[in-house]
């Protein structure tokens, strides 16, 4: 079963259920989304009943804003538990520590946030909501002298952000410290089968400009990339599935591997891949891998064969982001097409309404090896090359 919500809902996946047949829970959300595209409904207390009596039955949502949903209707299942388990930070911390005994986190209430002595914490280290989202409200601390500022940067950014997703999304009364493990970024998508064995769809460098850059602008994924990543994360993978009793369930993780190739998680979020449809349809763009059917009809990558005609290319997804310094009620547009003429070969272009996001869109790429100086351009461009503006502030762009 399917589970659809807002924000963004892909005309891939769209095709995908319509060419599968696979069933969509009949919310007023997906209704809404769909409109008449399907015809392959199941009445919401059919689902609720499915999952009661199999709480193994897979179910795949493309959007956290679903997670209510599911708390709501599946009481008694242990799914609900799980997802919490999974989207609370500390909580998850706290599940796996003993893999990790000397990692320190720490949980805080929002409100002692700027009553807090840090002088005593070791530096760096993150803080971010103990539930949340989109890199939203995260920040990482390099001194005590930094503390008061960062506080006041969170506190804007919840101000800014905390009517645009659910409190299931983004929950920021509480958050969580923890420290800063230097170290390469990577996020992948998976799931667990029937019979609890994890299987990998797809893995992406998270790629920064700098140590203190926590910006979800560059994403790429490359055979390279898999090949090295694979085995030490089914050990990371194999941690999660002795602690919790996973089935047919699908998962979005981030993780941060050290000098010594130990893998930190970040964050693991339950019953979904990539937000926004992003590393799911990427991973069809980028290898021909459909990680919704996989994930339904319980498939595994061939990943030797696809990597041989994959050689020498890397794949990314890359967040427009509003980093322009321009309000949206500034900017009159975004010339998409001259951000794809920057680019070797665009695969896909997901234009995003900024005033309602925040955010101008999604680009997913295939990029050759000898061409990799677009990705690192558009990793520190501001965008403002591509900004239209409004009559009255046009002279700002020369600023």
């Amino acid at each position: 079963m399917i589970l659809l919500d807002y924000p963004y809902v892909s005309d891939f996946l769209l095709q995908t259920i319509i060419e599968n047949k696979f069933e969509v829970i009949a919310t007023k959300e997906a209704k809404q989304i769909a409109g008449n595209k399907f015809n392959n409904w199941i009445a919401e207390e059919d689902a609720a009943r499915r999952l009661r009596d199999n709480p193994h039955t897979p179910i795949y949502t493309n959007s956290e804003n679903s997670i209510s949903w599911i708390q709501q209707h599946t009481q008694g299942t242990g799914l609900p538990e799980i997802i919490d388990l999974f989207k609370n930070k500390y909580k998850f911390r706290q599940l796996i520590k003993t893999a990790y005994p000397d990692y320190f986190f720490k949980a805080v209430a929002v409100e002692k946030l700027r009553s807090m002595d840090v002088s005593g914490f070791k530096f760096p280290f993150i803080i971010k909501p103990a539930v949340g989202f989109f890199s939203i409200a995260v920040y990482k601390v390099d001194s005590p002298e930094a503390w008061t500022g960062t506080v006041a940067k969170i506190e804007q950014d919840i101000i800014r952000t905390q009517s645009l997703y659910p409190k299931e999304v983004i929950d920021n009364t509480e958050f969580i410290i923890e420290q800063y493990i230097r170290g390469e970024e990577y996020a992948f998508d998976c799931y667990f089968d029937v019979k609890g064995n994890p299987v990998i769809l797809n893995i992406l460098h998270h790629v920064f400009t700098s140590e203190n850059d926590v910006s979800d602008r560059v994403y790429s994924s490359s055979p390279d990339i898999i090949q090295k990543l694979q085995s030490p994360i089914h050990d990371f993978l194999a941690v999660i599935g002795s602690k919790v009793n996973l089935r047919n369930f699908p998962l979005h993780i981030e993780i941060r591997m050290d000098e010594k190739g130990k893998l930190f998680p970040i964050e693991v979020n339950p019953m979904r891949f990539g937000g926004w449809c992003t590393t799911g349809d990427l991973s069809w763009f980028a290898y021909g891998i459909n990680s919704y059917e996989h994930f339904f009809y319980s498939k595994k990558p061939d990943w030797e064969s696809i990597f041989q005609t994959r050689k020498g290319k890397k794949y990314s997804l890359i967040l427009l982001d509003n980093t322009t310094g321009f309000k949206p009620e500034e900017i009159a547009g975004f010339d998409y097409d001259a951000l794809l003429a920057d680019f070797e070969n665009p695969l896909h272009l997901r234009k995003i309404d900024l005033d309602k996001f925040g955010v101008f869109g999604f680009l997913f790429t295939e990029t050759s090896e000898k061409n990799e100086s677009e990705l690192t351009e558009i990793l520190h461009s501001d965008l403002k090359k591509y900004i239209q503006l409004k009559s009255g502030f046009k002279n700002a762009i020369m600023i």
